[in-house]
This record gives C-alpha cells, sequence and structure tokens, in this order.
C-alpha cells in the first residue's frame, strides 16, 4: 500500500499534465493574464475603513479586465471612502499567505478588516491537504491579530473550471471540498466568516455560464467577479459593516 500510494499519485500527474497540459494556450493565456494583473491599492485622504486584502491572484483581481474590475476595485467603487492595501500575490498557496500577514502596514495603522482569497492553487499544486490545514489555522489566526474583522474567501469548485476535463476534474472538486472544509472549520476556531464559494457542477454558476471564467478557463472574468462580490456581501454582511465608508464622498478616494 505504502508504494502504491506514489504511483497513484504519479499517474494522476501525468493525467493531469495530459489533460490540461495539451491546452498549452490555456497555460499561456493564464500566464499572459497573471502578467497584466496588478494588485488595486486605494487610499483616500480620511479614511473611514482600513481593510487588508491577501492571497493569491484571486485577491489580486487576474482575469478582470482592469484593477477596478477585480474584487478589490468593486468593494473601493462601492465604499470609497475605504482603504486598501493589496499585498496578493499570483501564484501565491496559504503558506506564502502568511508571510503576506506577517509584513508591516503601509502606514503604519492598524486595520479594521482583513480579506483572505486563496486555496486554488493549494489544491492545483496537490499540496498536501492536511499540511494546508495547518497553513489555513496560521492564516486565520495571524489575521485576527491584524483585524477584529476576517473573512476567509476561497476560490470556489476549482474542478468545475472549464481549464480541467475529467477524470481530472472530479479529483480538483473532491481536493477542492476538503480545502474548504479546512476553512470553514478554521473560520469558526477563530471567529472569522467564512465566505462558501463552492458549489457542485448541477448548483454552480461558473459551471453553467461560461462567460463568467476568464480566457483562460481558471480564473474569474469581470462577470465572475460580480458574483463573487455579491456572495461575499451577502454572506459577510459588509453592507452594514461598510456602510460608513460608502458615505464618503466618492470623488475624496485617491487611488494610486
Amino acid at each position: 500500500m505504502a508504494r502504491t500510494k506514489p504511483l497513484l499519485l504519479a499517474a494522476s500527474a501525468l493525467a493531469l499534465l495530459a489533460m490540461t497540459g495539451c491546452a498549452a494556450w490555456r497555460v499561456s493565456q493564464s500566464a499572459e493574464l497573471a502578467r497584466r494583473s496588478e494588485p488595486l491599492q486605494v487610499q483616500p485622504p480620511t479614511p473611514v475603513l482600513r481593510l487588508l486584502v491577501v492571497g493569491d491572484s484571486t485577491a489580486v483581481g487576474t482575469g478582470a479586465s482592469t484593477p477596478r474590475a477585480s474584487l478589490a476595485g468593486l468593494l473601493s467603487a462601492r465604499f470609497p471612502g475605504l482603504l486598501i492595501e493589496n499585498r496578493a500575490q499570483d501564484g501565491a498557496t496559504f503558506a506564502d499567505v502568511t508571510r503576506q500577514l506577517a509584513a508591516p502596514a503601509s502606514n503604519g495603522a492598524r486595520f479594521d478588516m482583513v480579506l483572505v482569497n486563496a486555496g486554488g492553487n493549494d489544491v492545483i499544486r496537490l499540496r498536501n491537504l492536511d499540511t494546508v490545514a495547518q497553513d489555513i489555522d496560521r492564516v486565520a489566526q495571524l489575521a485576527r491579530q491584524t483585524a477584529p474583522f476576517v473573512v476567509l474567501m476561497p476560490a470556489g469548485n476549482v474542478g468545475n473550471a472549464p481549464f480541467f476535463f475529467p477524470p481530472v476534474s472530479w479529483w480538483m472538486t473532491h481536493r477542492a471540498r476538503r480545502l474548504h472544509d479546512a476553512v470553514a472549520a478554521s473560520a469558526e476556531r477563530h471567529g472569522a466568516v467564512y465566505v462558501r464559494l463552492f458549489e457542485e457542477r448541477e448548483n454552480d454558476p461558473f459551471a453553467q455560464q461560461r462567460a463568467l471564467n476568464a480566457s483562460d478557463g481558471l480564473h474569474p472574468s469581470d462577470a465572475g467577479y460580480q458574483v463573487w462580490m455579491q456572495q461575499l456581501m451577502t454572506q459577510a454582511g459588509l453592507t452594514q459593516r461598510l456602510t460608513a465608508a460608502a458615505a464618503v464622498d466618492g470623488g475624496a478616494a485617491g487611488q494610486r
């Protein structure tokens, strides 16, 4: 049995390469989207609330046509008094997010909220999920030390992304389901809010509506980030929490 598991993993990895590597243009497109992406930073002259964004390419906004169409951009448009410091990086795992959280704030001020968008790379790169669960716990702990309000919002059901095909997509769904279970459990332990984007294929809008996916079939499109924004607002109750920021004149928000 000890020798069988590595062989199964190797065979699965080869299948992954065969099923997705053959679509080299998707890989190339994903890399190009990442190259063009830039995390949105917002510094109003007199911020009402301070938000720290950490995570992977979905926190950067890869797949969106402009930074303003990313999740951070949509939050900025809706809440113009919100300062946003975005430390996210393309390719980051939950282990990388711990380092993002350890960096000092650019202005030395304490944050009011931390938004964590991560998990997709942990699923796709076949990281050991027990190790990932430990990383998630550390991220939740550090985030709660950084701000009183923390939102953990991992990418949805990666297996439903057009990038993947059966049987690899089934395997990715299994891994994504386990990751979401770990995030939900960690959020409960550390007093964070878990936003569930995971859906089975028959209920997943990203599986039913291709327009929600970017050209690489892996990241959200502008419309996809709008769906995420709606879920974030609803599940995390941000309307009530950030209303003060929305009251500030949008013209006062200086974006760099």
